[in-house]
């Protein structure tokens, strides 16, 4: 059987450093809802202490006021985030979420040669209490967990795959996890990694589609933020 543990060394604080600037990429807007391009580095959400103050959803907020946070992407992952326009929105778009109602596709680097084109990874996760805030894979006591994937291409020179992930279920660490597990982490994951969280300079994750039914108008809305690498 395939071993599934993903190291077991204390995890290190490091300071946070969030990319400058004040601005937000809106990709899209109405009187229901916003969607914004996170860049990697910056809390979905603030943080604990006056030094995670700032975040997407800070940012956000002093342009919109109304806006509340639906989801939250990692620190380290870029892409889109759903914001909500009001209370009422709120809840309706966090309900979607919650029964699946959202379709979610990133963009990934990994190590190595994915060999198949496409697959399934169906582990459970749950949290590694002794070395928050990761995440490991426990069939005892583990949630249910998968994530689709398909290689979108390889590089022999740099010996990795750019895969598409869907996450299926939204565990938190789900896809870094999950890629670590079948022997392909995502490059420059620090966490999971191994040595291919030293070969880039940050998480090469990203959220590039969302696709789910307008809580208004009832239409299909499906936005797309092209990977920045």
């Amino acid at each position: 059987m395939l071993s599934l543990a993903i190291s077991n060394c204390t995890v290190s604080q490091s300071i946070y450093n969030p990319p400058r600037g004040r601005g937000i990429d809106i990709v899209y807007c109405d009187d229901a809802l916003l969607m914004v391009n996170k860049p990697a580095g910056l809390l979905s959400v603030p943080g604990r202490g006056a030094d995670k103050a700032d975040s997407l959803a800070t940012r956000v907020q002093n342009i919109f006021p109304d806006a509340r946070s639906v989801h939250r992407l990692d620190m380290d992952t870029s892409g889109l985030l759903v914001f909500a326009r009001g209370a009422d929105m709120h809840r309706r778009l966090s309900q979607l979420f919650r029964e699946r109602g959202v379709k979610k596709y990133y963009t990934a680097m990994v190590a190595g040669r994915v060999e198949n084109n496409m697959g399934e990874v169906d582990l459970p996760l749950n949290s590694d209490w002794p070395n928050r805030p990761k995440q490991k894979i426990t069939f005892a006591w583990g949630k249910s967990s998968l994530t689709r994937y398909r290689v979108l291409a390889h590089d022999a020179v740099m010996n990795t795959s750019r895969v598409e992930l869907e996450p299926v279920t939204g565990r938190t660490h789900q896809l870094r996890v999950h890629m670590a597990a079948i022997g392909h982490p995502i490059v420059g994951d620090t966490l999971y990694g191994g040595e291919a969280g030293a070969t880039a300079q940050r998480l090469l994750l990203h959220a590039g589609v969302l696709s789910f039914i307008h809580p208004v108008s009832a239409e299909p809305l499906t936005m797309v933020c092209t990977s920045p690498f």
